[in-house]
Formats: structure tokens, C-alpha cells, sequence
């Protein structure tokens, strides 16, 4: 039998009167490997993909035996998976350019061929995530957005117009065209691949990985995908097949029918905090049950996008005819869409379905009811009715300590406490004085005076793809926004209002139903179609809000239709972030303050100054229905998409390097090639026990992406910043981190930079500041890691629980590499980030049950030892750790190695993934 169809799985499939090849997964089941209907729809994805790989070196038909054993207890065995193709955005996608770019230097060095340096499968970029909110409520908002991204990105952008002509197969979507997974959704996705490989014609499920947590969107369309770092993206994109633990799958039975008055976010935001609760991290999560029928595609695509902040590498739907006619709707050609049914149909693929599951959670939608999550991480929800009293605990709790002696009494009456009817205040009364809880501060703001306490919105923002790819929820806030207009309701001034479309197809309907002009009046005007406030781009408040906030230690607040709202993401002088559905985001906009019952408090009054409520403008689900059957139409999206790789008059402007190899400028302060793969070794270095290290911070639980590599803005006197000056940046040229991923000069003095980062090494020490040790000094971290490399003093990280959760970034690994951290010590990794460090040649460690730094009594000051890896290192390796303290006393410890797989092991032998493939494509040659 043939080694590469080990399974005699091959065979033809007729459609149309063409031949394709496809990998018959009812073949595996006539061999008796297992019963189909049995498997998760995605295990049956992962196991076509398996079997279609097949080449008895990489891929082996144990491979495809390991994958066909998953059983509800699930073997502990290991996978290949050679996704279809990847996805990339702008922040992470320059990086992964630069690191091809470099890759193909140092192979050029080595005096052979650079192409050798090619991606084996295809590759999207979309450039969504660098555009800023600086213009806000005007017409010219876009226009001048626009203008200042190309000003402050074009050395950027031109990298990546270089990598679209240098590499084979990989596309670039211009700026102001969309944001990444809505593009994805409604164009780049297949759902089903019919592509040419050595000359026959092949049929294949879509399946991918992209270098952004919130991948798994595509599995609102049926579609296997996930968020990776750039780092392991990048390997997949040069043939490496991504090695990771068959995984567990959650199976979310869902009953009942959404309520009168709840959105898809709602919902959302309860999954997400039902499935945390449950604990889905390193596992897939499938949505079934008669509850699924009564969702739309786009409500699907809303949960499906959350994945991350549910804890899932994927949370997906299976395809159905609802799928089929979404395909439809959004301009899929018809024969394609006949080529998806019968493909899937074949494989058994298509419909409901109904296989054993790990766990089965259940969620009855008739309980969603409106919500809210905050104030800084998604997966807390809190019920609309309760956002009053919710915040004001909040900053009670936060200010306690700072406030003068407050009446007992009308504490408890202001904090909404009191359950005894005769002690709540009277609403035509004056609030309770609570002293400095609701004090109220002038601010002149576009040439009104207005006034601003705790709780302001100062920011209201309609972004990211998780609602905006959802006609209900978008035509929802516009039909709010009309009624709010017509009862003569408007924005307060110092609230920064913005609409960012995750597609142009947004801006048509809402056009087309007549309800733009009506959010133009509340002040949403499109300011671009990317990431916008969610990813960080909030852009600057007015200066006399920020004066006021730093002032008088305001804790005001941002709500946002976003996935995101970890502190100082959104914008660095906002504590408090709220993500909510699009049109609760206008009528927080609206009343101006989160400490507010939207269900018993008014917004404002109309012009005979009387009350309106939320209730008064809240559309109704017919309004609802009859805006999106006659304002959306499948022409919109094959207008807007027929010229999706085409870019407007700036791309085209754009004068961009050509070649095999990049040409790098040493002058540059964008674009740098980074210093992974200079003076490169074909021998790998192997691992060896870490002695005399130190340890460069101590952190505690939910230290986030963002805290360890911040994509928002800085300042000069960070390091970043002083390396910028001493370059001649000026200051207001500086940009973002993210938009300076391309430069490990800036990445690496901006790792656990973030300004509310806090090393416990230090008492009551917000941002980037660590102890050197043995002199004691509190300085920088990088500047203490800086004389650390100086001595070739290895570093450790401490961190306590979810270390890395949040948006896949690699510089926070590749950063967290240059720094000199050999290993990191956690409670519990996020799954990204842990990969990540793996991909960089970074051992991350984690704690036994009911171990920490602190119950350990470590304070940072100790010098420590890992001990184990002289014999070399193993899967989840058993390491013991010993730390002396400066009395001479030890304490020692037990560690294991998160590094699951032999793969894994092989990348930290080699000192990072694209070592490994650098010395394999070398060692080919």
C-alpha cells in the first residue's frame, strides 16, 4: 500500500462533471479506526487533515490512528496539523515580514538562494489594526485619520508591498478596507478549497491559523481556525506542520430563543463568563442543540470571536443551510456554495450533528438578559440593571482609604446598599453628599463648558469585528441613535464618540437604511474601518480631559463594542472599561456616566423637559428585522470586495522596495533587522541547567499581553521613548508600540513596560520599574536587564496565575527573549503566550499544585538555580528550581516544563522555531 494513503483514502470526487481528489474520511471508518458520528465536527477537520498529509516522514498513519482514537477522555497523544492557509494582520503581520525578511538575509549570507525562504501554503495580510481615532464627530474624521496612518505607517506599509511582490502566494488587503476577521468572514473564507497541488485538482475543508487571538471568528461560518503567535505562524507558513495535544472538546447544547431586548453581545458576554467559570483553556468548544437554528450567522460569528476571552482555541458552529445562505448573502459564488454542500454532505459533514463530548454545558438562551463586562477583564459580566451600584462600589472600594469621614447612612443610600424602601432617596431629591465619591470638575471642551466626575464616559466607541460583523446589532445602534434624535437627546461634549466598520459593507446599509446621518448627528461618524478603540487606537482625549482625569485622580470610563478592555488598553488615563453592544454603547454615550439604572434612571429630557428612558428609544425587534432584510443585499458585498487587494490612491502612491531580499536601512527607526538569526549556528545549542540567574520581575495573577508588550502609545522618558530621542523622533512622532513591532530596538525596551504593570518587588510602584540585584537599585527593567546582559546574568520571571492572557502578541515572548529571561515561573499560562515563549527558545515553568513566589516566600532578591536539564529535556519535564536568599538559606521547589509536545521540545533545543527551521531548510540545501 502506498505510504503517503496508508488508508487506501484517496479517492475521486465527481461534482459538476470535474475530477477531484479528496481525503475520504468514510474511509478511516470502513478500516475500523472509528465511528465518525462519534467525533467533534472539528476532530473530524483536524483528522481530514491528518490523513490528506500523509508522508511517512513528517506525517505518519499513526498520526492518523493517534487522531481517529479521540475519545470523550482524550488519549494523550499529539497531532501534525497542516492548516490551509494563514492570516495575518498589520501589527503582527510586519513582524512576521520582518522575520522572513531576516531569515532570507542569513540564509543570503550563507551564500545560498533566498528564496529558499518561501511560504508553502498561502498567506493573507490585512491592514486593520494601525489606523487611530485622532479626528472624531465630523465629516472629514476618515479623511484625516487616513491621512495621518499612511504619515505615520509608511515605512510600514511599505515593507509589506515589498513582501507582496518578493513571496509567492501572499496577498495584502490595503488600509480602509476592514478589519481582519469581518474581511475574513465575508471574503476570505471558504468554508471548503478546491486548489491545484502537483497537477491534480484537490478538494479540502478551509482551515487556518492567524496571528490574532480572535482567529476562531471564522468558526461563526463552520471553518477550523485559531490564533497563534507570529512566531509559530510564520513556521506554518514555511511547511512546518503545527504540533499540539489531540485536544479536549466542550460541547455548549443551547435551548430556547434570545429574549425581547437582548443582543447577540448579551449573549456573548454570558457564554463568556459561563465557559470560564467551566474552564475551557487548551480545549475546543462546539456549539449544538435546537438553539443554534434560531441564531443568525453573524450572532454565531459574535460568540465565535470571543473564543479567546472564553479560554478556547476555538468556539465554532457547525455548517448548515443557515451557513449556506450567509454564503450567499455575502456575494460567494453559487456553484461554490453547491460545492461546499456536497463536499461536506460527503464527508459527513454537513447539518446537525450530534457526537460525544468531554463535557456538555448547557445554556438556555431565554436567560440572556442585557449586560455589560468590566472593568478590565471580558469574562466579567455585569447585568445592565446593576451597572449603578456595580461602578459605584467599584470606586468606593478604590478611593476607600483616600476619602474624609462620609455619613454611614448615605453611603450606604448612595451605594444602592439599602434594601428597606423608606431608605432610598427620593428621585426628585438631590443625591446624598458623599464628599469627593461624586465630585464634579469643570472642563472646557470644543468651546463648552461642561463638567466631568467618576464615571464619565469619555470615551464611546462602535468598533471591532466582533459586532460591527453583525447587521442586527449595528442597525440596532442606529435606529437608537434616531429615536434618541428625534426625543431630542444628544452626546455631552467631553464624550469621544466613534464608529469604526469592520467592512465598507457596513457604512453601505447603515447608508442604506437611512440611519448614518442620525449616529453622524450623536457624534459617531466613521473615523476608519480597522481595530480602532478595541485593539488600543483610542487616539488622545481632549487635553483639558486628560488635565482634569490627572488632576484630580478621576476614575472615569470607556464603553465599547469591543472583545477587550484590560487596563490601560484602551487608553492609559482611563481606569474603568465597559464592553457592551453596539447600541448600549451610544445610550451610555448618551447618558455620559456609567453609574446610572438604565432601566428606572432617564437619559435626558426632550425639548418640553420631560424624561426619556432607555425604554423610550430602544427599538423593537421588528424595527430590527425589517432594517436588516431591507438594508442589507448581497450586491453591497461583491461591490466592495472586488477590489479588496487594490487599495485607494495612497497604496498606490506607496513606493515600495522590490527584490528577493530587503533592502535594510541601519538608519531606520520602523524597520530593523532583528538580531535572531545573525551569526548563525548550524549546531543547535542544546539546553543546560540555569545557574547565578536573577530575577527580573515579580508579578502576580492575569498579567496580560498588553502589561508585558503594550501596543498603545509612550512616552519619552520610557526607554523606548529616550531611544526615539536619541534618534531624533520627536515626541509626537513616536507613534505606537505596535506600529513599531518591526523594530526590535524599540520591542525590547517596551517589554513590562506598560504604565500599570506592577512588579511586587516594589511597594506601591505602578509600570515598567524593577530592583537590580546585588546593588539594589530600583531602575527600568530594561535598563536592569541591560547590565545584566552586560554580566551574562540569566533572568526569571515570577508571575502568578493566566501569565499572557490576552491578544497574541509574539514580541511579548520575542521581547521577554532579547531581555535575557531564560524562563519564566507561573501558576498558569495562557495558551498563546506559553507557545510563544516556546517558539522563542524560552522554557516557561509552571508551579505544582499550590506553589507560588509568594507562599514560597521569594521577594525577587534571591539568586536562582534550575536544575535538570544538564541530561537534556524531556516532555513536561520534571525540574527543580533552588533559590538563595542572601543569608545563605535555600529554598527548593519543584517545576514542570510546559513544553507538551517532542516538537516543543525541539524548538527550545534549538533556541526558538525559526532556528529549528532555518537549520532545516540550510541543512537541506
Amino acid at each position: 500500500m502506498d505510504d503517503t494513503d496508508p488508508f487506501d483514502a484517496i479517492r475521486e470526487f465527481e461534482f459538476d462533471g470535474d475530477a477531484y481528489q479528496m481525503a475520504d474520511l468514510t474511509a478511516l471508518e470502513e478500516a475500523g479506526l472509528c465511528e465518525l458520528d462519534r467525533l467533534p465536527v472539528s476532530i473530524r477537520v483536524l483528522l481530514e487533515s491528518v490523513l490528506r498529509n500523509v508522508d511517512d516522514d513528517t506525517i505518519t498513519a499513526e498520526d492518523v490512528r493517534n487522531v481517529a482514537s479521540w475519545q470523550p477522555d482524550v488519549p494523550d497523544v499529539e497531532l501534525p496539523f497542516t492548516p490551509s492557509r494563514v492570516v495575518l494582520q498589520d501589527l503582527t503581520g510586519v513582524p512576521a515580514v520582518v522575520d522572513l525578511a531576516a531569515l532570507r538575509s542569513a540564509v543570503e549570507r550563507k551564500g545560498e538562494d533566498p528564496t529558499l525562504v518561501e511560504p508553502e501554503i498561502p498567506c493573507d495580510l490585512v491592514i486593520d489594526h494601525s489606523v487611530q481615532v485622532d479626528y472624531f464627530g465630523s465629516e472629514d474624521a476618515y479623511e484625516k485619520n487616513v491621512e495621518l496612518e499612511y504619515e505615520r505607517n509608511g515605512e510600514r506599509y511599505r515593507a509589506l508591498k515589498w513582501a507582496q511582490q518578493a513571496f509567492d502566494d501572499f496577498r495584502v488587503v490595503p488600509p480602509g478596507t476592514g478589519i481582519v476577521h469581518q474581511v475574513n468572514l465575508e471574503y476570505l473564507g471558504q468554508v471548503v478549497h478546491a486548489r491545484e497541488h502537483d497537477g491534480e485538482q484537490w478538494l479540502l475543508p478551509d482551515t487556518l491559523v492567524g496571528t490574532d487571538s480572535h482567529t476562531p471568528m471564522i468558526g461563526g461560518i463552520g471553518v477550523v481556525g485559531w490564533g497563534v503567535g507570529g512566531i509559530e505562524a510564520e513556521a506554518a507558513m514555511l511547511g512546518q506542520p503545527i504540533t499540539m495535544k489531540l485536544p479536549e472538546v466542550v460541547g455548549v447544547r443551547l435551548t430556547g430563543d434570545l429574549p425581547e431586548g437582548a443582543t447577540a453581545t448579551d449573549l456573548v458576554l454570558h457564554v463568556t463568563e459561563q465557559l470560564r467559570e467551566v474552564g475551557v483553556v487548551d480545549r475546543f468548544v462546539e456549539f449544538f442543540g435546537p438553539g443554534v437554528s434560531n441564531l443568525t450567522v453573524p450572532d454565531r460569528a459574535t460568540i465565535a470571536n470571543m473564543a479567546p476571552e472564553q479560554g478556547s482555541t476555538i468556539s465554532m458552529f457547525g455548517v448548515d443551510e443557515a451557513t449556506l445562505d450567509y454564503l450567499e448573502l455575502t456575494g460567494r459564488d453559487e456553484k461554490h456554495i453547491e460545492l461546499v454542500r456536497e463536499y461536506l454532505d460527503a464527508q459527513g459533514l454537513f447539518g446537525e450533528q450530534s457526537p460525544e463530548y468531554t463535557e456538555t454545558v448547557e445554556l438556555d438562551l431565554s436567560t440572556i438578559t442585557p449586560s455589560l463586562a468590566g472593568p478590565k477583564r471580558p469574562q466579567d459580566r455585569v447585568p445592565m440593571d446593576d451597572m449603578k451600584t456595580h461602578f459605584r462600589g467599584l470606586v468606593h472600594g478604590e478611593l476607600e482609604n483616600e476619602l474624609d469621614e462620609i455619613d454611614e447612612d448615605a453611603l450606604t443610600r448612595w451605594l444602592g446598599e439599602s434594601s428597606a424602601a423608606d431608605d432610598r432617596p427620593d428621585p426628585d431629591l438631590p443625591e446624598t453628599d458623599v464628599g469627593d465619591l461624586d465630585k464634579l470638575v469643570e472642563v472646557d471642551v470644543h468651546g463648552e463648558t461642561t463638567e466631568i466626575g467618576h464615571g464619565s464616559v469619555v470615551v464611546s466607541a462602535i468598533t471591532s469585528c466582533t459586532n460591527t460583523s453583525n447587521p442586527s446589532v449595528m442597525l440596532a445602534a442606529g435606529l437608537l441613535a434616531r429615536n434618541a434624535v428625534e426625543h431630542g437627546l444628544d452626546v455631552p461634549a467631553y464624550v469621544k464618540t466613534s464608529l469604526a466598520p469592520g467592512s465598507r459593507v457596513v457604512t453601505q446599509y447603515l447608508e442604506e437604511s437611512g440611519l448614518l446621518p442620525y449616529l453622524e448627528d450623536l457624534g459617531y461618524n466613521v473615523v476608519g474601518y480597522g481595530c480602532t478603540t478595541c485593539i488600543g487606537n483610542a487616539g488622545p482625549l481632549p487635553e483639558p480631559i486628560e488635565r482634569a482625569i490627572d488632576a484630580e485622580d478621576l476614575w472615569t470610563t470607556s464603553v465599547l463594542s469591543g472583545n477587550r478592555n484590560f487596563e490601560a488598553r484602551i487608553h492609559p488615563k482611563i481606569r474603568a472599561n465597559y464592553l457592551a453592544s453596539p447600541p448600549l454603547v451610544v445610550a451610555y454615550g448618551l447618558a455620559g456616566r456609567m453609574d446610572i439604572d438604565l432601566e428606572h434612571d432617564p437619559l435626558g429630557t426632550d425639548a418640553d423637559g420631560d424624561p426619556v428612558y432607555l425604554a423610550d428609544i430602544w427599538p423593537t425587534p421588528e424595527e430590527i428585522h425589517t432594517a436588516v432584510h431591507d438594508s442589507v443585499d448581497s450586491s453591497m458585498f461583491e461591490e466592495k470586495y472586488a477590489e479588496v487587494f487594490e487599495g485607494d490612491e495612497h497604496w498606490e502612491a506607496l513606493d515600495a522596495p522590490t527584490g528577493d531580499v530587503y533592502e535594510w536601512d541601519n538608519s531606520s527607526t520602523y524597520i530593523r533587522e532583528p538580531p535572531f538569526f545573525k551569526d548563525f549556528p548550524l549546531e543547535k545549542p542544546d539546553v543546560a541547567d540555569v545557574e547565578d540567574a536573577r530575577t527580573l520581575l515579580l508579578l502576580g495573577d492575569t498579567v496580560t499581553t498588553d502589561h508585558i508588550s503594550p501596543a498603545g502609545p509612550f512616552s519619552r522618558e520610557q526607554p523606548a521613548g529616550e531611544w526615539l530621542v536619541e534618534r531624533g523622533v520627536e515626541p509626537h512622532e513616536f507613534n505606537t508600540y505596535g506600529a513599531r513591532r518591526g523594530n526590535h530596538e524599540v520591542m525590547m525596551r517596551g517589554t513590562f513596560a506598560n504604565v500599570r504593570i506592577e512588579n511586587q518587588m516594589l511597594d506601591d510602584v505602578e509600570g515598567g520599574y524593577t530592583i537590580h540585584n546585588p546593588t539594589d537599585e530600583q531602575t527600568t527593567v530594561f535598563e536592569a536587564s541591560r547590565r545584566y546582559r552586560e554580566n551574562d546574568t540569566p533572568l526569571v520571571v515570577f508571575a502568578g496565575e493566566e501569565l499572557g492572557t490576552g491578544s497574541s502578541r509574539d514580541w511579548a515572548a520575542k521581547g521577554t527573549d532579547l531581555l535575557g529571561v531564560r524562563a519564566t515561573i507561573a501558576e498558569s499560562y495562557e495558551r498563546i503566550f506559553r507557545d510563544n515563549l516556546v517558539g522563542m527558545g524560552v522554557l516557561p515553568l509552571q508551579f505544582q499544585e499550590g506553589d507560588s513566589w509568594e507562599s514560597l516566600g521569594l521577594d525577587g532578591s534571591e539568586i536562582i538555580a534550575i536544575r535538570g536539564l544538564d541530561d537534556g529535556l524531556d516532555v513536561n519535564d520534571e525540574l527543580t528550581v533552588l533559590a538563595e536568599r542572601a543569608d545563605g538559606s535555600t529554598v527548593e521547589f519543584p517545576v514542570t516544563a510546559q513544553v507538551g509536545t517532542p516538537a516543543a521540545v525541539r524548538y527550545v533545543e534549538n533556541g526558538g522555531i525559526l532556528h529549528l527551521v532555518l537549520r532545516r531548510l540550510l541543512s537541506q540545501k
